[in-house]
């Protein structure tokens, strides 16, 4: 067997999603240097479609940070959002409430924005690898790994970070004796839909009713993504057109609103779930984006978080390489945790008012509409559900 090739980096990164490529980004341009492995393609990912909001805060750190201005260009700016129960709408205006927007503009489009800024920064990015096995984290860790040409390598690295998503091998490297797994399943899924149809709305539209929930999303001016509540076991394969449509009347028409239809292109369903890896580092190794935590999507929180925690994560090995002080980066999963625990309950209590159980008594379905109605009534409620949803200060 041939000898692996030995190179050396300062951060080695697991995962070229949107957090990896972040990471890499804010080292190159604080004189940080590292090397990112991904397993996938760079066509793969290119080509998996995510839904995409971004809170200011995400948006602010793509421009500032010179990844690009695109966002701005061909994201939507949405100012609010509407909350629709008892066939009626209840717009939540960001901008007077918070003073915030978020953009609609979809993961995959910051993937592309991300890759190519660090392909035109010379950044090491490595697709496609293959046999990577993790050692050392509490020494001096190191990368095993073949690249997309057959050759092995072994990567020497400062410090590793996991942002290698919701599969994450990396997660598996802290000894079970010192991590701690928090489970949350949910009894209902997505079924979502791509449609050639007009936009039914400028802004989201999240539905509730007695037949389930709803999300009225867009996509483009003539293709729209759409959601409705399903069983997670459903079978795409069961539902027609007619079916599918149906499903979206019962939900959202009424007082002259009328769902905007046409051709399915697209259909799956979306199982989701809450999770926390605590703690985010043991060691050497610190875990950010899906790789800790995942959310169900109903906050738009999941690539947000990922974001935050790569910010987080940045200032710590950037103290640490300035200065030589391990303090921000012994704070970093404190600091991450905080603003993680907010978006899962944030993320819990959207989707516990929105959805609707399908054992829900009647018992149940009134107080849930008490809640929606007591959300939309006040200032206050109404005000919580913007600072949370266009994204809260920094982490401390």
């Amino acid at each position: 067997m041939a000898q692996r090739k030995v190179i050396t980096t300062q951060v080695a990164i697991m995962g070229a999603g949107p957090a990896g490529l972040m990471l890499s980004h804010l080292l190159a341009k604080a004189g940080i240097e590292s090397t990112v492995l991904e397993i996938r393609s760079h066509q793969e990912i290119s080509e998996t479609v995510r839904a995409g909001i971004l809170e200011h805060g995400s948006v602010n750190m793509l421009v500032d940070s010179g990844v690009s201005d695109r966002v701005l260009r061909d994201g939507d700016r949405h100012d609010g959002i509407e909350l629709r129960f008892n066939g009626e709408s209840h717009r939540i205006d960001f901008q007077d409430l918070v003073g915030e927007s978020v953009w609609l503009y979809p993961q995959t489009d910051v993937f592309l924005d991300l890759a190519a800024r660090r392909k035109a920064d010379g950044g090491d990015v490595r697709y496609s690898v293959t046999d990577t096995t993790i050692h050392d984290i509490e020494a001096k860790p190191k990368v095993w790994f073949t690249d997309a040409d057959g050759v092995e390598y072994e990567l020497q690295a400062d410090f590793i970070a996991g942002a290698d998503g919701s599969r994450s091998h990396c997660r598996f490297q802290i000894p079970e004796a010192q991590r701690k797994w928090y489970f949350h399943e949910y009894p209902f899924a997505w079924f979502g839909i791509l449609a050639e149809a007009p936009r039914s709305s400028d802004e989201l539209i999240y539905a509730n009713s007695e037949n389930g929930f709803a999300l009225i999303s867009q996509r483009t001016e003539t293709v729209q993504r759409m959601y409705f509540q399903c069983d997670p076991n459903e079978d795409v394969n069961n539902w027609n057109e007619d079916r599918i449509w149906d499903a979206f009347r019962s939900r959202v028409n009424g007082n002259g609103f009328e769902v905007k239809e046409g051709p399915v292109i697209d259909k799956t369903v979306l199982k989701f779930r809450s999770f926390v890896h605590a703690p985010m580092r043991h060691g050497n190794l610190f875990l950010a984006g899906d790789a800790a935590h995942t959310v169900p999507p109903t906050g738009a929180k999941g690539l947000n978080l990922a974001l935050n925690d790569v910010r987080v994560l940045f200032e710590g090995f950037d103290s640490f390489y300035s200065t030589g002080s391990t303090v921000l980066l012994d704070a970093y999963s404190d600091r991450a945790l905080d603003r993680v625990w907010k978006a899962q309950q944030f993320s819990y209590w959207m989707t516990s008012m929105l959805h609707t159980p399908a054992d829900a008594d009647d018992f149940a379905r009134a107080r849930q509409l008490g809640e929606l109605h007591s959300v939309v009534s006040s200032r206050h409620g109404r005000a919580y559900l913007a600072e949370a949803y266009t994204g809260w200060p920094g982490a401390r």
